[in-house]
């Protein structure tokens, strides 16, 4: 590999306190979709569930922390969000 190449970075599997970031459109409803979404998947820490507006409020953000047990579950996580069609990225 050379120096331009970039590796992912390797997630050590438990990861306990594993960040998500989810960017979406602003709409009722939206915050608890998402979180029911993953907590299909995984454990949440709700205690570390952040929610904010882009300026014109538009858009919304929501930064969760959950207990990551392997790449499939993050897989399956990402994929369910992007499914709903009010989710665009996912951190």
């Amino acid at each position: 590999m050379t120096d331009t190449e970039v590796k992912a970075p390797k997630i050590e599997f438990p990861n306990v306190d594993y960040p998500i970031k989810v960017i979406s459109d602003t709409g009722a409803g939206n915050k608890d979709k998402i979180l029911e979404i993953v907590l299909k998947h995984a454990t949440i820490n709700h205690n570390r569930v952040d929610e904010r507006q882009s300026t014109n409020g538009k858009y919304t953000t929501i930064q969760l922390h959950i207990v990551a047990t392997d790449q499939d579950q993050l897989y399956n996580i990402n994929s369910e969000l992007r499914a709903t069609g009010f989710v665009h990225m996912v951190l």
